[in-house]
């Protein structure tokens, strides 16, 4: 029979369809395997609305079968098949797809609601020449006594030639290509292999795929076999159902386990621990999708570098197209593991990417929701297990809430925990809230490298000796976080090394300012000896019992300089460091002693107090050999 040649461009489409529209040669099979549940589709709801047609459910399969021998892989269905017509219609036109036509023609029959037909762009089955370089189908339609046998080997064009076919259905006969320098076509030929990808991409599909595959057993023990008989291993042959077909999302909650859920979750992403939580989830209306959704109860070795890629694996009709997609999870709940199934996604021509859609947004909106509210119900109802989720995910939290210029802080504030001064553990900023004294003017807090060390700030003092409670910041990106909230409930949030802290009264107020008065010359003198070293030199209104301390001036902190130095590396970057020094600390008086009496010995005393002011706030000493020696040389 003569060749025909293809519909449309040929030649050019047939090109882009093998090396441009698919990112990986292995997405073949489940493209194949996807049109073979389009056809047993067809004839199931045929069967749900033809009395005549005499099919049962239970008998429906599709079969893999991998020749080594004569390098094919066989797709059999027994579904709709085609008749000669629907042959050339649909394999003759590039880009025509008679899943969508069959879609398009149920209209708004409630009976269409029961079948889902998976591709809709008429190119999937051209995925087939990226790894054969000869295809054959042979078909045979339900009620027709007629068999058709389509052949090509690419886009120079097809041939349609009668055949014999016992049953009805499709066989799709894959001729796999030779080796090339960079390709292995061997392992499309591999039982292994096609077992991998049909559980990695078609493990939902909703008919059994059946493999003859190889297995090892136990020989059976000889009746007359001695005391000294070995038992032998044979291999065996045997056909197997290799996907699962219902997912555990489809089930409904009420039937599934809680060692199903964790069992399905160490199987899936490759974690030895049982997750923290799951979230079972559904949505209806105008976007229909199911999710199954869990927080993890370890970060992965990578999350927190650039390398770590979030995203759900994302499934259409039980056909998995991304396996991690990134638009589904905002950045801030990156961690969260899980799969979202709906037939509702706006998907590429390859099925391998999604486009942008509403619906895509309204999902990934949906969901963000349901995980703070989970995470919200964790920290309430578990408080153990909540801990070892902040443990190990508070960070990623508190980058969100500072990311994206605070927009997420709302949505984010309820699930931070600060080590509270007052409670001696984690608290989140609703129980401070509840917590605090009438009088109290503000939220409290103070930053430094670890706990005990801030609760020894000089700072720290006047605040808990008026009872208030202080939260202890401890990581870099803490003091971000006070400054993103600013305010909660209408009452500020203030650092215990603001002057206004603690609002003064009018005689409190008249004392500091002639106690700044009285040391004017003092602090003039410090500040003169020690130079560009900080911008200001003054009296302090922060310092109770402590002698001196380093605060900072403008809209940097001392605490945002440490960062910028440990992680952006920028060691050019200063806050507007101020020295602050007791008037009532002993070693003011004495500072005093040697303004008056001794220039030299003042000079040395404003340096050793000024390093100890380095010192209590974590920073680094410029001259530490130096400043040594200064401390030996006021000791003699």
């Amino acid at each position: 029979m003569a060749k025909k040649q293809f519909k449309a461009e040929s030649k050019r489409l047939m090109d882009l369809m093998i090396n441009s529209i698919y990112t990986h040669k292995e997405i073949f099979l489940r493209e194949i395997i996807s049109n073979a549940s389009d056809a047993v589709d067809k004839l199931a709801y045929k069967a749900l609305t033809d009395d005549k047609v005499a099919v049962k459910r239970k008998d429906f399969q599709i079969v893999i079968t991998p020749d080594k021998q004569e390098r094919t892989l066989t797709v059999s269905d027994n579904g709709i098949g085609m008749t000669r017509e629907e042959l050339e219609t649909n394999l003759g036109t590039i880009a025509k797809s008679g899943s969508f036509q069959f879609k398009q023609e149920l209209g708004d029959d409630k009976a269409a609601s029961k079948v889902d037909v998976i591709g809709q762009f008429g190119v999937g089955f051209y995925s087939a020449f990226m790894v054969a370089d000869h295809v054959t189908v042979t078909t045979r339609a339900y009620g027709s006594d007629e068999a058709w046998m389509w052949e090509s080997s690419g886009a120079d064009g097809y041939t349609v030639t009668p055949c014999d076919k016992q049953s009805v259905g499709t066989d799709i006969v894959m001729h796999i290509k030779a080796n090339a320098d960079e390709e292995n076509y061997d392992q499309y030929l591999e039982t292994y292999k096609l077992q991998e990808l049909i559980k990695k991409y078609s493990d939902y599909i909703r008919y059994p795929i059946r493999m003859e595959v190889e297995d090892y057993r136990m020989k059976e023990k000889p009746a007359d076999a001695g005391e000294d008989y070995k038992p032998e291993w044979e291999t065996v042959r045997e056909w197997q159902t290799i996907n699962s077909m219902v997912p555990i999302w489809q089930r409904q909650k009420s039937k599934v386990k809680k060692e199903d859920y964790d069992s399905f979750y160490k199987e899936k992403f490759a974690d030895w621990q049982e997750p923290l939580s799951v979230i079972h989830t559904s949505g209806e209306g105008a976007v229909e999708y199911k999710a199954l959704l869990y927080i993890p109860g370890q970060a992965p070795y990578d999350f927190y570098t650039r390398e770590y890629e979030k995203g759900l694996q994302l499934y259409s009709s039980g056909v998995m197209i991304m396996d991690k997609c990134a638009d589904l999870l905002p950045e801030h709940f990156r961690f969260v593991r899980g799969v979202v199934d709906s037939q509702d996604f706006s998907l590429n021509i390859s099925r391998e990417m999604l486009q942008h859609t509403r619906q895509l947004k309204v999902i990934a909106g949906n969901l963000e929701k349901k995980i703070k509210s989970e995470l919200v119900k964790l920290q309430k109802d578990d408080r153990e297990k909540y801990e070892k989720f902040w443990d190990a995910f508070g960070m990623q939290i508190k980058v969100g809430m500072v990311s994206d210029y605070g927009i997420h802080k709302e949505l984010l504030k309820d699930l931070l925990l600060f080590w509270s001064s007052k409670e001696g553990k984690n608290t989140t900023l609703a129980a401070y809230k509840d917590r605090m004294p009438e009088d109290q003017p503000y939220y409290y807090y103070a930053c430094g490298e670890s706990v005990d060390k801030i609760d020894r700030l000089p700072q720290v003092e006047r605040i808990k000796d008026k009872g208030y409670e202080i939260l202890y910041l401890t990581q870099d990106v803490d003091e971000f976080v006070m400054k993103a909230l600013d305010e909660l409930d209408g009452k500020k949030i203030k650092s215990v090394s603001d002057e206004d802290a603690l609002p003064r009264t009018e005689e409190e107020e008249k004392q500091a300012q002639a106690k700044a008065e009285a040391g004017k010359a003092v602090v003039d003198f410090v500040k003169q000896a020690l130079g560009d070293k900080v911008k200001d030199v003054r009296i302090s209104r922060i310092l109770k019992s402590g002698a001196v301390c380093m605060t900072a001036d403008g809209q940097m902190s001392l605490e945002m300089e440490k960062y910028l130095r440990k992680v952006e590396g920028k060691n050019d970057i200063r806050a507007e460091r101020v020295l602050e020094l007791n008037p009532d600390a002993e070693a003011f008086a004495a500072l005093r002693r040697a303004v008056d009496e001794d220039k030299e010995l003042a000079a040395d005393y404003a340096q050793l107090l000024y390093g100890q002011a380095l010192l209590l706030a974590d920073l680094p000493l410029e001259e530490p050999a130096q400043f040594a020696a200064l401390v030996c040389k006021l000791m003699r």
